[in-house]
């Protein structure tokens, strides 16, 4: 997985209002950087390349100010982003044993998620989420049911510089044993009442209660947005 895969915006010290300018210019910069990917993709007129091309780099510079990211590793991130821009998708598997929540713990900022991480070009989302939960786990388990479809955005996870599309599902475990990995230090199984501190870029306190409750009532419908 990149290692910018779960970049954030560094939070400032105190307040909601300044947490959210910070959102506000990170959205805008990564709005005004697909608008430059679109035009370069589309565009036939030489001048306005030249003008899509000042774009990207200003939505570059406002993003590394936003971030202090430096320039150069923008361009890295960036420099393979072409054709029309959407947004990236991002899977996660909530795996149950006698009531319990399969977790592992992250080594990039040693906090708690369910296993997951980026669809691969050629994966399914099912096949994407027990590849990840083999990947992180140990585990092999098997995709039954989806959970949830959610724009990264609508929920409370820190600024992140790509939009992202998040799929939950409840996978069954089928075999395998567990085992650490180069992501995660640590695989172990929760109730929904004594959850660890959990790493908030990638699950959500109320996500892991909405996969329990999907657990619990199978026959709930998928949720959106």
């Amino acid at each position: 997985m990149a290692a910018y895969s779960h970049f954030t915006v560094a939070r400032p010290t105190s307040g909601n209002s300044i947490m959210q300018k910070h959102a506000d210019w990170l959205t805008w910069g990564r709005n005004l950087l697909a608008i430059a990917q679109n035009g370069l993709a589309f565009t036939k007129d030489p001048f306005d390349r030249e003008r899509f091309e000042q774009i990207k780099e200003i939505a570059k510079l406002m993003l590394s100010v936003q971030t202090d990211m430096p320039l150069e590793l923008l361009d890295r991130i960036f420099c393979d982003e072409k054709g029309y821009a959407t947004p990236k998708i991002g899977v996660r598997g909530g795996v149950f044993r006698e009531d319990k929540l399969l977790l592992v713990r992250e080594v990039s900022d040693g906090l708690w998620t369910v296993p997951g991480g980026w669809c691969d070009v050629g994966d399914s989302p099912s096949s994407a989420v027990e590849r990840e939960i083999l990947e992180e786990s140990g585990f092999i388990t098997t995709a039954r049911k989806l959970v949830a479809v959610y724009d990264r955005n609508k929920h409370p996870h820190p600024p992140m510089l790509f939009h992202v599309y998040k799929i939950f599902f409840i996978c069954d475990m089928i075999g395998g044993a567990p085992r650490a990995s180069v992501e995660t230090d640590q695989i172990a199984f929760f109730a929904e009442h004594e959850l660890p501190d959990l790493s908030t870029s990638r699950i959500t306190e109320a996500q892991i209660h909405t996969l329990f409750r999907h657990h619990r009532m199978p026959n709930l419908a998928a949720e959106f947005d």
